[in-house]
């Protein structure tokens, strides 16, 4: 028997339920290519919410050849050049347009020898519109790519969405599931449309489906979705458990949901987010200075269900926010590097006049203008550029 999640998926834009922002930005980024700001798209979410199928859609609504590969076969640069530099310059001889489908791009490695940096020349010289999917685009190595991109993002569909696409399945395989067993499996899905269909074919084989026992799925979910999750619904207890499954630490959490509060809420609910954010502040500062770890259930519980709780009853989740990176987190890293520079260029002076270093940091401010003003200094010390020039800001 073939599986439903390929029988099954969809073959227009309508057909796609849940996604309805992400269809029109895709179906504007084809039709208007190369008019577009940008020559790629990232389609970024979880798995099973329908990135690559968005792709597939896109294809057949345009009349568009589609050239697919999975980033995850191609880590180097030599496999990508060999793969698909062919693809983005020779028009498709039986369609109207031509897509190029980079699917997985996780899987491509970030360093000089791989991957990332001949997709970005690729990205440029390309005469196709270029569709990339990703789990989770926001890892570092993707900076790079990230800015040659428009990033998308691909929401968890609700389970009442999951619930419709399920019935809509069994209807056409003319058979009958009752309404409470789907409901089960919508909400087990945690979002994965693919999952649930899955489960929705198991079932159907089975004389009872009621009695179908479902595993939970304890999936990753990126910093994204869990800020959705808080800021656009309503609390629970399921809240709590929010940012366990993000690959992050509790102290980067901690800048996202810092920096993001005021995108959601304003006047007392902004007010009452920023306090429960303090009292996560303060439990931090008590689980660092007396090792009483038992507090990390109260700092997570005011950083999830605390923030959750602020907003109003009548909070509407329908409008769409679009979460920024820490600006904090840059603001930190900058400062470390000028920490590095400055301990570099103390170390330097301290071993030539032979003081102690401690001593050369703490009449640093005195050191620095004398070596900033004299050259044959620098020259003696060796300083590197990157030195000089944090000397000269």
């Amino acid at each position: 028997m073939a599986p439903w999640a390929e029988t099954h998926r969809p073959t227009k834009f309508e057909e796609i339920k849940g996604q309805e922002e992400a269809v029109v930005a895709i179906e504007k980024f084809i039709t208007s290519f190369p008019k577009t700001k940008k020559n790629a798209i990232i389609l970024q979410g979880p798995p099973g919410t329908g990135k690559t199928t968005l792709a597939l859609v896109a294809a057949i609504e345009t009349n568009s050849e589609i050239f697919e590969l999975n980033a995850s076969d191609f880590r180097s640069k030599e496999n990508l050049e060999e793969v698909l530099r062919p693809a983005i310059e020779q028009k498709s001889l039986t369609k109207k347009g031509k897509i190029i489908l980079v699917d997985e791009a996780d899987g491509i490695s970030g360093t000089d020898r791989g991957g990332v940096p001949e997709l970005i020349r690729l990205i440029d010289e390309t005469k196709f519109p270029m569709i990339i999917t990703a789990n989770d685009i926001w890892n570092s190595k993707f900076s790079a790519l990230r800015k040659k991109c428009e990033v998308i993002s691909i929401r968890e569909p609700h389970y009442k969405v999951i619930k419709d696409v399920l019935m809509n399945i069994l209807r056409k395989e003319k058979k009958f599931i009752d309404g409470d067993v789907l409901t089960k499996i919508a909400i087990n899905a945690q979002g994965d449309i693919r999952a649930a269909v899955n489960d929705l074919q198991t079932a159907a084989v089975l004389p009872d489906p009621s009695k179908m026992e479902l595993t939970e799925r304890n999936k990753e979910v990126d910093i994204f979705h869990a800020l959705q999750k808080v800021f656009k619904e309503q609390p629970t207890n399921e809240i709590l458990k929010v940012f366990d499954s993000v690959k992050l630490s509790m102290d980067d959490i901690i800048l996202w949901v810092e920096e993001n509060i005021p995108k959601e809420y304003g006047g007392i609910e902004l007010a009452k987010a920023y306090q429960a954010l303090s009292k996560v502040d303060l439990f931090k500062g008590r689980i660092y200075k007396q090792q009483y770890w038992r507090f990390l259930v109260y700092e997570n519980i005011f950083l999830s269900f605390g923030i959750s709780a602020s907003k109003n009853s009548n909070f509407s989740k329908q409008k769409f926010t679009k979460y920024e990176r820490p600006t904090r987190i840059l603001k930190i890293w900058l400062n470390n590097q000028k920490t590095i520079k400055k301990k570099s260029i103390a170390k330097k002076y301290a071993k030539l006049v032979h003081v102690g270093e401690k001593r050369a940091l703490h009449e640093f401010p005195i050191i620095k203008n004398i070596i900033k003003s004299n050259e044959k200094i620098q020259d003696e010390l060796k300083l590197s550029e990157d030195e000089i020039g944090y000397l000269l800001q």
